[in-house]
């Protein structure tokens, strides 16, 4: 499909399927690739193409792990200059955008457009399939996802497939090790502001949340959820492969290491592999010899906490034998 080319007299070009200028030529043909699709810069060691040379100079930064963006103030290093500024702002503490609705401040235009829209409340993007809506149309992409079990996103260490951009990023965090975002009060760093969030309610005893059946408080929404099961006995995360199920996903998750034989938990004393993290930890104590279940009632200590409690049944036995007439 061929654009035409307007060139007004204030020396610039204007697309035809768009109200947008440009100041040259060239810009306008780049342009132009948003309304026709293409993308004629080709990674060579994948299938991503890009419609701008600098887009696939970034990707490529990722293949061979170049960071030329250096902070000034940390170890820290970015693909693209964009990471950097925004990076920046963790150590100078600016909040350059501002709502115009309640005077709240935001490190990036982006973040402050999102938040805007939680003031109209709107929800004009209605899912087909279920009776979810949402304020934003990237949000309603997103979750449709859900039903087609798309994941466009791919990571290119693990093959790792996700339904957004930001999953991908923050699972990438977990190759990298990367950790940008860092308390104010003990400098423990995280790879995602949730999990800071969520730290910084230690420091601040926050619990939020209440279990409405015993009074319970959870520092997390997700938490409260998972505790909720509890009462109401659902177990929504069910074996393909026999009757189980579970309350939890990580439940589940470690259960079907019985039918897959997979032990990824390996002891670095003795090689010794295990299905869960839980069972290398009682295991490395044999290496150790710490025992930090300890018992109240005698200067006993024990490895595992189903040994304590094996354990106190002893001392109660022995207080009923006391207890019995003569």
């Amino acid at each position: 499909m061929k654009y035409e080319i307007i060139h007004s007299g204030a020396m610039s070009y204007e697309c035809c399927m768009c109200d947008k200028s440009c100041a040259n030529e060239s810009d306008l043909i780049i342009h132009q690739r948003v309304h026709t699709g293409e993308k004629p810069y080709q990674c060579s060691l994948c299938d991503k193409s890009y419609i701008h040379n600098n887009d696939l100079e970034n990707h490529m930064r990722a293949h061979v792990r170049e960071k030329p963006y250096q902070c000034s103030q940390c170890d820290k290093a970015y693909l693209k200059w964009s990471q950097l500024k925004c990076h920046l702002i963790i150590h100078t503490g600016e909040k350059p955008y501002q709502c115009s609705d309640c005077g709240k401040a935001f490190t990036n235009r982006k973040i402050l457009l999102k938040h805007s829209e939680t003031h109209t409340g709107e929800r004009t993007y209605q899912c087909g399939q279920c009776d979810k809506a949402y304020v934003r149309k990237n949000d309603l992409i997103l979750h449709l996802r859900a039903h087609t079990g798309e994941k466009p996103y791919q990571c290119i260490e693990c093959h790792k497939g996700f339904t957004g951009k930001q999953s991908l990023v923050k699972h990438f965090r977990t190759h990298t090790g990367e950790k940008p975002y860092q308390c104010g009060q003990c400098y423990k760093t995280f790879s995602n502001k949730s999990s800071l969030n969520g730290h910084l309610k230690m420091h601040t005893g926050e619990k939020p949340y209440k279990c409405s059946q015993c009074n319970k408080d959870f520092t997390f929404k997700s938490a409260l959820v998972v505790h909720q099961r509890q009462h109401t006995g659902e177990k929504p995360y069910r074996c393909s492969q026999c009757d189980k199920a579970y309350i939890k996903s990580s439940q589940l998750k470690n259960h079907m290491r019985i039918h897959t034989g997979d032990r990824p938990y390996q002891c670095s004393d003795c090689n010794k592999t295990f299905g869960t993290s839980t069972h290398l930890l009682i295991h490395s104590r044999t290496h150790t010899g710490e025992k930090p279940y300890q018992c109240g009632q005698c200067d006993k200590a024990f490895s595992q906490n189903s040994h304590l409690k094996g354990h106190l049944r002893m001392h109660t036995q022995e207080k009923n034998i006391t207890m019995q007439p003569l």
